[in-house]
């Protein structure tokens, strides 16, 4: 082969949008690391700085929230704001932010721009992309905005004396939110509002609307009064996000309800409000306004369960997503049944989709399964805390038992891994090591093993 075309065969190879996603946002994470690591990002101390900078830029692009030093201490007002853009960029995507920039200076989008856009975005259609594009801007911009104003009026009024304060608490817990990060600027996360519903309800609500993800989001604006008009994404993302809402916030509540260690001794009603934020939380928020290390075995339980299903597709959660849980659960309905087809409402799912449904799922799985056995091997945790923490990691909800500062550096490199697998996705990481699918031209006899 000629060296310019090898050359140019590598040049594909790499820029290809399914290699070249992953690609950028490891590239954004070097950069945000290198940022963090100037002088004054750092707040005075002898630590060393590497580990720090570059685990915090991982959880920021990444859109986490796992940290392994204080937020509130060990950065600068400048670090901080490095975290915040870092954070703002991964939530909308790398190539997304870079596609808006095409747009503003060219007026057009390149085909191979469009397609890396449509990967993020897992847009139906390269004609959906621009408008797309658009919708998350104004939607991104529009509840943070609205969650900043709220918070800042909430933080003037009951925590700070001065107004600057209270609106850069009120801005960063909004940038946040809605991507679902779990950085705060309070060395205890939200410890200090408990039970402040006019704190922790706004964010419980913008932490839910950032995990529907964009395209329910757009689809909810306008169709909102006809339920029946909503597409199966919607429907599945929709109702089953409140479903699991509702499960986690009543369980949370009636198994910590005497939990001296969590809700007893708030007021009813305190209690109340953090019940709805051990619902929300955990399926990628990342704040928490009571330790997570103090809740009984079963609720740490169910929050790994939680985190790991996540929120829905193309959206600032991470975890497998609500509908890739809800359709593996349609197939084990239509299993149990004796049904051919896997019927949702009046819909049948198509195999291709069940199959990639249940390619994430096993693939998370290997992920955690791996990741725990590794953090285990190299620490003397016990099992349920080392799985609570590297499930958060995967699924990039940034909830902590506690733990993760004091992991040796191995074990967090193993959670820095897990972040990025979460982030770009498993199937993304996986068909970026295997771009060429290789149709069978013929089929094989079939033959059925013994299941079960």
């Amino acid at each position: 082969m000629p060296p310019n075309r090898r050359a140019s065969g590598i040049v594909a190879a790499v820029t290809h949008p399914v290699r070249l996603l992953p690609l950028t946002f490891l590239s954004g994470i070097v950069i945000g690391a290198g940022l963090l690591m100037l002088p004054a990002s750092r707040a005075a101390g002898d630590e060393p700085l590497v580990m720090p900078a570059l685990f915090t830029s991982s959880s920021a692009v990444t859109i986490t929230g796992l940290a392994t030093v204080d937020t509130a201490t060990f950065w600068t007002p400048f670090g901080q704001t490095v975290i915040l853009l870092l954070v703002q960029i991964g939530g909308f995507g790398i190539m997304t932010l870079a596609t808006v920039l095409a747009l503003l200076v060219g007026g057009r989008l390149g085909l191979r721009t469009s397609l890396i856009a449509q990967a993020d975005l897992h847009a139906g259609s390269l004609g959906e992309v621009r408008p797309l594009l658009r919708r998350v801007a104004v939607t991104m911009l529009g509840f943070e905005s609205v969650l900043a104003v709220v918070l800042t009026i909430r933080f003037r009024i009951m925590y700070f004396d001065d107004l600057p304060t209270a609106a850069w608490h009120g801005v960063f817990h909004g940038v946040m939110a809605f991507n679902n990060a779990g950085f705060a600027l309070n060395s205890d996360s939200l410890v200090s509002y408990a039970g402040d519903a006019w704190l922790i309800l706004p964010i419980s609500v913008v932490v839910f609307a950032g995990a529907l993800g964009f395209p329910v989001l757009a689809e909810l604006f306008s169709e909102w009064r006809h339920p029946v008009t909503w597409t199966m994404h919607t429907r599945l993302t929709v109702w089953g996000s409140l479903l699991l809402l509702g499960v986690g916030a009543a369980a949370f509540v009636v198994v910590e309800w005497a939990n001296p260690g969590t809700l007893e001794g708030m007021s009813t009603w305190s209690k109340l409000v953090t019940g709805v934020e051990g619902g929300v939380m955990p399926r990628s928020g990342g704040f928490n306004s009571f330790d997570w290390g103090a809740v009984r075995p079963e609720t740490l339980g169910l929050g790994t369960v939680l985190m790991f299903i996540g929120g829905g597709s193309a959206s600032t959660a991470g975890g497998i997503k609500v509908t890739t849980f809800l359709l593996l659960a349609y197939v084990i309905l239509a299993e149990v049944r004796g049904d051919s087809d896997v019927v949702v409402g009046k819909r049948s799912i198509g195999n291709q989709t069940l199959r990639q449904a249940l390619t994430i799922a096993l693939l998370a799985v290997m992920f955690v399964a791996v990741s725990t056995l590794a953090v285990l091997a190299l620490t003397d945790l016990t099992a349920d805390v080392v799985l609570f923490e590297c499930t958060s990691a995967f699924a990039t909800v940034g909830l902590s038992t506690g733990i993760t500062p004091g992991l040796p550096p191995g074990a967090q490199l193993v959670l820095m891994a897990l972040m990025f697998v979460g982030r770009v996705g498993t199937v993304t990481a996986a068909s970026a090591l295997a771009l060429r699918s290789r149709p069978r031209r013929y089929h094989l006899p079939e033959e059925r093993p013994i299941i079960g």
